[in-house]
């Protein structure tokens, strides 16, 4: 039994790093399919000899092997390289960022679990009448609406019509209003199909029937027994949600000009900044991965079956 959990565990952190090691050689290819950054870094009217010579300063001249070696020693040493754009070490820059976009993505899937558990729930409760259809339409319209456009609809109603909240930046609690609502729609839309999913499976388990003819009070029934049992996947959905907008929270940062990790990552890209793309992409790749860790935790801690 022991060996065969061994084996479980050592192929479960086997497929993470191979995940990981894909991650890391796609950032490093399409870094170097980006173009040349030294057209940006000289200017378009530099002459040849001059960008040549930044080319070998910048490494840029030796083989495409030898390149993507030092590229994975560095990622494996902690060593992520400097920006071209900035001139600081890449992990400075993204360990000034990620605490603005930690508040963002935080903020967010608290409102997503906050509003999309009780409507997921809700809607299993009351299958088939119009608070179900009306759940179920929410849900469809946070999957469905693209976040940009939220996010400038929201400006122009309590920003620019009403004057009620701050267009953009960051330094407030009110700044961080409009943002997380943005970004919380996708997620809550999730969070509340895949809950009312589980729950109207929970709900039309045989252990359920036995608690309702025991005399035991509905809402004890739905929170106490059947919610407990449809949680897994719930907790599922959320972490790794919680990964997506960390990694993917570029859109919503553009819109309101939020200075985290995805305004920098979209920073980087417009300026041909590799190197500092490359550590952004290893970044996101290795929260992903230990967030699936997570997610395996959760499940052996919360599932006797799976221990």
């Amino acid at each position: 039994m022991k060996a065969a959990r061994l084996r479980r565990v050592a192929a479960r952190v086997g497929a993470l790093f191979a995940s990981l090691f894909i991650a890391l050689t796609m950032a490093f290819a399409l870094g170097r399919l980006s173009g040349d950054p030294t057209a940006n870094i000289l200017g378009p009217t530099a002459p040849p000899e001059q960008r040549e010579a930044l080319r070998q300063q910048l490494g840029l001249d030796r083989p495409l092997l030898t390149q993507y070696f030092d590229y994975i020693t560095g990622v494996f040493t902690g060593n992520l390289g400097e920006s071209l754009q900035f001139y600081q070490a890449n992990t400075t820059l993204i360990f000034d960022r990620v605490p603005y976009t930690l508040q963002l993505v935080a903020a967010g899937m608290a409102i997503a679990i906050i509003i999309g558990v009780p409507l997921g729930v809700l809607a299993a409760t009351r299958e088939g009448t119009w608070w179900d259809r009306a759940a179920s339409t929410v849900a469809l319209l946070g999957q469905s609406i693209p976040v940009f456009w939220l996010g400038m609809m929201l400006v122009v109603l309590f920003a620019v019509k009403l004057g009620w909240l701050p267009a953009g930046q960051s330094g407030t609690p009110r700044h961080l209003i409009l943002p997380s609502l943005t970004m919380s729609l996708y997620p809550m839309a999730h969070i509340a199909r895949l809950t009312r999913a589980s729950m109207s499976e929970a709900l039309a388990e045989p252990f359920i029937d036995s608690a309702r003819a025991r005399g035991i009070s509905r809402t004890r029934v739905v929170w106490r027994h059947a919610f407990k049992n449809a949680l897994m996947p719930v907790l599922t959905i959320v972490v790794l949600q919680t990964g997506i907008l960390l990694s993917g929270a570029v859109a919503v940062e553009y819109v309101y000009s939020w200075p985290g990790l995805g305004q920098l990552a979209l920073q980087a890209i417009q300026f041909r900044d590799f190197p500092l793309v490359q550590a952004i992409v290893v970044f996101g790749a290795v929260v992903f991965v230990l967030l699936n860790l997570l997610v395996d935790v959760i499940h052996s801690v919360v599932d006797p079956r799976v221990r």
